[in-house]
């Protein structure tokens, strides 16, 4: 592959021909995508531009094409070989290069998609279009490319493998420097430092490092705190691999842990054990979350209950490691089938109960041999530092 290139020729056309499969299904003459991991994920195109207005438009048949600002013409010239470009000017509608081009592609007749669940569709743009397109028939189409996602090609599962490599660094870096003392723009710094060296690319977000006062606060990060005797870490953060999110998480206590903690370590170690035994091809995702509750009901934790114990993850771009606007959840009573070549990210997550706080989260990938876990190197048992 060339130096700009991420996936082989024949696995982007396979890629567009399973959407295409879908649209058909959906009878759908074309589809307007949103979100900035399916344009990745069609047409490879990686940048932080995507803060503006960034549209593929993908046709039934013919050129697809990719409207966004005028500016980024030389990256997506760089990048896209399989998409035109319409660029607009920033004093220009976007929605009017969008009719262009549906007009261009004879849609402006048609039933369309449309990825309205999307951080970075504006209302704004979405009313402009749907006003300024009168004989279109509009559908919400938001999860058709993302459910392809889920299920990853050998390639893409090589890449977050390399993912979680790096989340090994830097978690192991980031405990290297947990001391009495140390401030959590050490151990954020050395994290960062650390991942980046062993190939990593900014991560969807994170890394999340907190003193245990703050544990409750579920997507704060460092701020400048000093840590104490006594005090636990929390760290959760995630590396990224050609925008493949490998997150991970541990607990870990300085200089002193509580008493009992060892009774919520192995609580914790056994529940991310039964989550990843129920991590099988044909298996519903539903089921990863009773083995988990299972385990909390014999450790004594009758009512303890969580809005998941886990996640699936794919392709990220800021703010999200989950792979767009949506979370799908190992949730109680998913329905969801589990597939070999599916990503997740497992929480094994015991706080604010009746015992000790403690916690642990890996990325794992579903092969035909079952659940392996790709972040394997950092101890799941107790850390004093």
């Amino acid at each position: 592959m060339s130096k700009h290139t991420v996936f082989p020729a024949a696995e982007l056309n396979q890629r567009l021909l399973n959407v295409r499969s879908k649209m058909n299904k959906e009878n759908l003459d074309g589809l307007v995508i949103t979100m900035p991991e399916n344009i990745y994920y069609l047409t490879e195109l990686d940048h932080w531009g995507f803060f503006a207005c960034h549209l593929l438009i993908v046709p039934i048949e013919g050129d697809m094409i990719l409207v966004c600002r005028k500016m980024e013409r030389i990256t997506v010239e760089n990048q896209v070989k399989n998409a035109r470009f319409f660029g607009h000017a920033d004093n220009e509608e976007p929605a009017d290069y969008v009719i262009s081009a549906l007009s261009e592609l004879g849609l402006l007749n048609s039933r369309l998609g449309m990825e309205k669940n999307s951080l970075f569709l504006t209302a704004n743009i979405s009313e402009s279009l749907q006003k300024k397109s009168p004989d279109v028939e509009w559908h919400d189409s938001s999860n058709l490319v993302s459910a392809l996602r889920l299920v990853k090609s050998p390639l893409e599962m090589e890449y977050v493998r390399k993912a979680a490599i790096a989340a090994d660094a830097g978690m192991l870096a980031a405990i290297e420097v947990i001391r009495e003392g140390a401030s959590d723009y050490e151990i954020s710094a050395e994290c960062t430092r650390a991942m980046i060296l062993a190939g990593s690319e900014y991560p969807g977000f994170g890394p999340f490092i907190r003193p245990s006062s703050r544990l409750g606060e579920e997507h704060t990060t460092w701020r400048g705190e000093t840590f104490r005797n006594g005090d636990a870490v929390f760290l959760e953060i995630a590396a990224a691999y050609r925008k493949y999110q490998a997150p991970m998480g541990r607990l870990v206590y300085v200089g002193r842990a509580p008493k009992d903690v060892n009774i919520s370590v192995q609580l914790a170690i056994d529940g991310m054990n039964a989550i990843h035994k129920a991590l099988k091809p044909g298996a519903k995702a539903g089921d990863a979350y009773s083995a988990w509750r299972e385990v909390a009901r014999k450790g004594g934790l009758e009512g303890y209950e969580r809005h998941h114990c886990g996640y699936l993850v794919s392709i990220g771009f800021p703010p999200s490691w989950t792979g767009g606007s949506m979370v799908t959840s190992l949730a109680p009573n998913s329905e969801l089938e589990l597939k070999i070549g599916m990503t997740f990210h497992t929480h094994s997550w015991f706080t604010d109960t009746d015992c000790v706080d403690y916690f642990i989260s890996n990325t794992a990938l579903l092969t035909q041999n079952g659940c392996e876990v790709l972040t394997s190197e950092t101890p799941v048992s107790l850390m004093v530092r």
